[in-house]
């Protein structure tokens, strides 16, 4: 299991092997990551455009995947999706990775699984993220969040936007591997 020190950012995801992928997991086991659906766009995937992959589970709407390059191989969690909820279409939310503004409905928050024991025993820790975890396509501008008015402009570059990204999703993950 990494430290968080080794949770060193790595800009763009190489394109990976089924096998890599399911290799990748630490917060679930062997078998659940064996029978993992990949994404149904997994052969078009814009990897050039990737600092991780994320995705909802096809054959289990209530299961996403996050999988981000580390100088040692991939590292992959898996997420619980909460059930349907009524949102406001007026209302805005902020994902906690890419800071991009949505609609609440364009924002879930997903629970993890710690790795190791303390997973096992039922610990979670939560992020509000991008609901089709394309955070970062929305920092390179190549997807537009659904929004109703009052959208704010960054002065950040897309090079900034993308640091800040990882540093984020760094946080995050130094929380579900610390052990």
């Amino acid at each position: 299991m990494p430290r968080p020190s080794d949770l060193c950012t790595v800009h763009r995801v190489e394109p990976l092997t089924d096998q890599q992928i399911r290799s990748s997991f630490v917060n679930c086991t062997k078998g659940e990551a064996g029978r993992l659906k990949l994404p149904l766009d997994f052969a078009e995937l814009p990897w050039q455009d990737l600092d991780f992959l994320g995705w909802v589970d096809p054959g289990a709407p209530l299961r996403a995947h996050l999988v981000v390059p580390r100088e040692d191989g991939p590292l992959g969690i898996s997420l619980r999706v909460p059930g349907a909820s009524r949102t406001s279409a007026v209302k805005s939310s902020l994902c906690q990775v890419c800071l991009t503004g949505h609609a609440s409905s364009g924002v879930t928050l997903l629970a993890a699984p710690l790795a190791g024991a303390r997973g096992r025993e039922g610990n979670t820790v939560g992020i509000y993220i991008c609901a089709d975890l394309a955070c970062s396509l929305y920092v390179r501008g190549k997807r537009q969040p659904k929004l109703r008015a009052g959208r704010q402009e960054e002065s950040l570059t897309a090079e900034g936007r993308i640091e800040r990204m990882t540093a984020n999703l760094d946080a995050f993950l130094a929380k579900v591997t610390a052990g």
